[in-house]
């Protein structure tokens, strides 16, 4: 492991010593190539921000949807547990002895359990739909962020070494330096 931290150190400082050479050599072509991957980087930043956004309005839709969902089920399980307690008021109020109202009561116990049953389905239904939402948007933003950045993992460059060209004297120079 220790050998290859010193490798990639040692691979790291020849890059680093080539690009300085190469900004020392040609500052103003180095700055222009920077610039030029930089606003590139930052064009590159649209389709994500954008997909977020999106992800994020999704996200607001699905949760309104389910909350009012939640609310109208809350409505109606109120309002019928409302219905159901006057119902059984006005049947107790109508009794004639103690083993009418024990009837009445029983009989309604029936309805009170479907009742339940109705509501707590309906309220599984509500987060059905909603983790199936939930699901869908967070697959999309998978696919948007995690496998888009896989696919455009950019190459490490390196920077290219000038070679060197040995620089021929023109037969002027020749002769002058032979004289």
């Amino acid at each position: 492991m220790n050998v290859h931290v010193k490798e990639f150190r040692s691979e790291r400082r020849r890059d680093l010593a080539e690009q300085m050479k190469r900004f020392r050599d040609e500052p103003i072509e180095t700055l222009r190539e920077v610039a030029v991957s930089s606003a590139d980087g930052i064009k590159s930043l649209k389709a994500p921000v954008r997909a977020f956004a999106h992800s994020g309005v999704k996200l607001a839709n699905v949760s309104q949807n389910a909350l009012q969902n939640l609310i109208e089920l809350e409505s109606d399980v109120i309002t019928s547990t409302l219905t159901a307690a006057a119902m059984r008021l006005e049947r107790a109020a109508h009794a004639d002895g103690i083993a009418d109202l024990v009837l009445d009561q029983a009989d309604m116990l029936g309805s009170t359990r479907d009742r339940i049953v109705d509501h707590a389905t309906r309220a599984v239904e509500i987060f059905k739909v909603t983790g199936r939402d939930l699901r869908g948007i967070g697959r999309h933003a998978y696919e948007v962020y995690v496998k888009a950045t896989e696919e455009q993992v950019p190459e490490v460059k390196r920077a290219k070494r000038k070679v060197k060209r040995a620089v021929r004297k023109t037969t002027a120079r020749a002769r002058k330096a032979a004289a």
